[in-house]
């Protein structure tokens, strides 16, 4: 089948990680966010989040050192445990990464409006309530295109614009902070939590988990990795991308916060380039978010698309879907036909419009938690240090309390039927793709 391009250095596995998390969730489910835990409720919630997701990015780390698979989950599960296992928990895994991309294609023509209101016109139907307006479609199907042609061509041309955009986004940010920190004041954060301080930090913590999946794609690029690199490069790239992504969205709450009263901004689309023109009663902080934002749509798309292909590519490989999916382009290096997959899935999806923002970071929050939980369980198994298992015992209960809190319907903001029929229908298509396989 061939082997894929190894071109891939520790700064392109951060900026493939951290670029993976942070997208333009900060500015378009801002509103949400603050709604859920207040701006102390939502800070306090990511950082949780991301100190107690500590000893999973540990488990990745240790896991990529000693299996370099793009399967990811798939492969490490299947060291310990029957196929059918192994094959549910990369495809799991599979559905947190493919679903971001139709997200931030449609998250486009949304950002896009802002800015351009004519561009919500000729509107070609509704779901959910939702209508789906011809512009936009155009301008996320663009996109789509755009990536699948730099994804098929070279994971370097792909690594590049990815080490380009996330750069742009670190330096932007910085001087957003900046800004409210010259103009904002600590009036603004009262009250400090939505509801009671224990269900808003465990209404920010049940989403943290879309959020922040991104840390563990550098195992899916493993196989791509310089001749010159050192494996403990992954384990380092891991934990900066987990480290600094958590840090931005905390950073990123307590900013909007900050700069102007949190409660006017619930129920605002793009609230925080609300709260910035009003504290500053001027538009070019406006359009330095933006600008942020459609950088940050570009490095989120393509690391999910990358890491979509990725384990597509595997999956290929494993046979354990068509095998096409596991060819390598003989030019270009690349997983080729897995590319055009993750596209073709992408465009389809894309169809469902403003409707798909918001289920999807639920079903994407259990999706990955699921995938964390198998790689941490299988990595307990075939570990025998105890200090290393007691590690991992920390990532299998983390992992597994978070996909508890999706499910369980004890728990506020747990799954409605809407959602379960989505992850019923991923389940229903990796079945049917299994019976497909030569």
């Amino acid at each position: 089948m061939g082997t894929l391009a190894r071109k891939l250095r520790l700064v392109d596995y951060f900026a493939l990680a951290f670029g993976t998390m942070v997208g333009v969730g900060w500015l378009v489910l801002m509103d949400d966010w603050l709604g859920r835990g207040g701006p102390l409720g939502a800070m306090l919630g990511f950082l949780l989040g991301g100190i107690l997701l500590l000893p999973v990015g540990y488990v990745y780390g240790e896991w990529v050192k000693r299996l370099p698979d793009a399967a990811g989950e798939a492969a490490y599960t299947a060291q310990v445990f029957p196929p059918i296992v192994s094959n549910f928990a990369g495809w799991m895994m599979l559905l947190a990464y493919f679903i971001v991309c139709p997200w931030e294609a449609v998250a486009l023509g949304k950002l896009a409006a802002y800015v351009f209101p004519s561009l919500n016109s000729v509107e070609l139907y509704s779901v959910a309530g939702q209508p789906v307006f011809l512009p936009r479609l155009i301008l996320g199907v663009a996109l789509t295109l755009f990536l699948a042609v730099l994804n098929y061509r070279g994971i370097r041309l792909s690594a590049s614009f990815q080490n380009w955009t996330t750069g742009t986004v670190l330096t932007v940010f910085v001087a957003l902070l900046a800004v409210s920190g010259a103009h904002g004041k600590s009036a603004n954060f009262e009250p400090l939590f939505c509801a009671g301080p224990f269900a808003s930090i465990l209404l920010t913590l049940q989403i943290v988990p879309y959020f922040l999946t991104g840390f563990e794609s550098v195992t899916k690029v493993a196989e791509e990795s310089h001749t010159e690199f050192r494996s403990v490069g992954f384990f380092r790239a891991i934990v900066m991308a987990l480290l600094v992504g958590a840090g931005f969205y905390v950073l990123a709450v307590a900013a909007v916060a900050y700069v102007s009263p949190w409660q006017g901004l619930l129920g605002k689309r793009f609230a925080t380039a609300i709260a910035f023109e009003q504290a500053l009663g001027a538009r070019w902080p406006v359009r330095l978010i933006l600008l942020m934002a459609m950088f940050g749509l570009f490095q989120c798309f393509n690391g999910n698309f990358v890491a979509s292909s990725r384990m597509l590519f595997a999956f290929g490989r494993r046979r354990t879907i068509p095998a096409s999916f596991g060819a390598v382009h003989p030019t270009f290096q690349t997983p080729s036909v897995a590319v055009l997959g993750i596209a073709a899935g992408t465009l389809g999806a894309q169809l469902l419009g403003d409707a798909l923002l918001v289920p999807v970071t639920e079903v994407g929050s259990m999706a990955s938690a699921l995938g964390w939980f198998a790689a941490c369980l299988s990595f307990w198994c075939v570990e025998k240090r105890a200090g290393m298992r007691a590690m991992t015992g920390l990532g299998i209960l983390v992992s597994f309390t978070l996909f508890l809190m999706k499910v369980l319907p004890v728990f506020p903001g747990h799954f409605s039927p809407a959602e379960w029929f989505a992850f019923g229908i991923w389940i229903a298509l990796g079945a049917a793709l299994r019976r497909g396989r030569s």
